[in-house]
């Protein structure tokens, strides 16, 4: 096996090539994760849907859905931030 033999432009290159390719890595593995926050929160609205249904048609008890939907509304507003906080716009 022969050594490889880079000059100084060669390695700059071989560099420059690693350090995009981990950055694209990085910026999909951020886009991934955010994704999963907004997907988080489209449940935890929907969530608020189907126990505004619950409690209006008297399937569950008011003070029971009420709770329920005082805490899915403090998740939503953590899960919206959190997508704010991660996109740099808070």
């Amino acid at each position: 096996i022969q050594p490889l033999k880079l000059s100084a432009n060669n390695l700059f290159e071989v560099v420059q090539a690693y350090l995009q390719t981990t950055q694209n890595e990085g910026r999909k593995l951020k886009k991934d994760f955010i994704n999963f926050f907004h997907y988080s929160l489209k449940s935890a609205n929907e969530s608020k849907v189907w126990v505004s249904i619950l409690r209006d048609t008297n399937k569950a008890p008011r003070v029971v859905s009420t709770e329920l939907l005082k805490e899915l509304e403090e998740i939503s507003n953590i899960l919206a931030s959190s997508i704010l906080t991660m996109k740099g716009k808070r």
